[in-house]
C-alpha cells in the first residue's frame, strides 16, 4: 500500500473506531467481542482500502463489513456454547441528578438485555436504524437486501424488542415481590 493510502486509512480508523466498536457492541452485547469484531473489520477494510477509497463510501462499507463479520462470528459453533451473563460496569454521571441517572441506567440496561434477545437480523436492523440513525435505504445497502425487507424486519424487531422488554420487566417485578416477602 502506498504511504498516502496508508495515512488515509489510519485517519479513517482513528475517527471511526469508536463508532464501529459501539455498533459492534450493540450487535453482540459484549465489549470484548465488540473489540474483536471492530479489529477484524478494520483488518478486512485495510485489505480493500484502495478500492473503497476510490468509491468514497468508506463508512458504509465499514459498517457492512462489521455486520457480515458479526454474522459470520455468530455462525461459529464454539460461540453457541458461551453464556454471557456478566454485568457491564457503568460510569457515574457526576453532573446529573442521582434519581435521573439511575432511571437512565436502568432503562439502558433493560434495552441492552432485551436487544440481545431479538433475533440477529432484526437486531442488526434495529441497531443500524435507531442507534446508527441510518435511513431505510442505507440499511438496505449495508445488509444487502431490499427496503421492504428492512421495513418488515424493523417492524418484527420492534415487536420482539417490546416482548423482551415486557418479559424482563415482569421478571424483575416478580423477583422484587419475592424478595419483599
Amino acid at each position: 500500500m502506498r504511504k498516502a493510502d496508508e495515512q488515509g486509512f489510519r485517519e479513517f480508523a482513528v475517527t471511526h473506531a469508536a463508532s464501529l466498536r459501539r455498533t459492534a457492541y450493540l450487535f453482540c452485547g459484549d465489549w470484548h467481542t465488540a473489540e474483536d469484531l471492530m479489529q477484524q473489520s478494520l483488518m478486512k477494510l485495510y485489505q480493500a482500502w484502495h478500492r473503497v477509497q476510490q468509491q468514497d463510501h468508506a463508512g458504509a462499507y465499514a459498517r457492512k463489513i462489521l455486520l457480515r463479520t458479526w454474522l459470520d462470528e455468530k455462525r461459529r459453533p464454539w460461540r453457541r456454547a458461551e453464556q454471557r451473563d456478566g454485568e457491564l460496569p457503568e460510569t457515574a454521571d457526576s453532573n446529573a441528578d442521582p434519581d435521573l441517572v439511575s432511571g437512565r441506567l436502568w432503562a439502558r440496561e433493560l434495552i441492552q438485555k432485551a436487544l440481545i434477545k431479538v433475533p440477529p437480523r432484526q437486531r442488526a436492523v434495529l441497531v443500524l436504524r435507531y442507534f446508527e440513525d441510518l435511513s431505510v435505504t442505507d440499511v438496505a445497502a449495508v445488509m444487502g437486501c431490499t427496503e421492504g425487507t428492512v421495513k418488515s424486519q424493523t417492524a418484527r424487531g420492534l415487536v420482539a424488542l417490546r416482548v423482551a422488554v415486557d418479559a424482563l420487566e415482569n421478571n424483575g417485578s416478580a423477583m422484587e415481590t419475592e424478595v419483599a416477602s
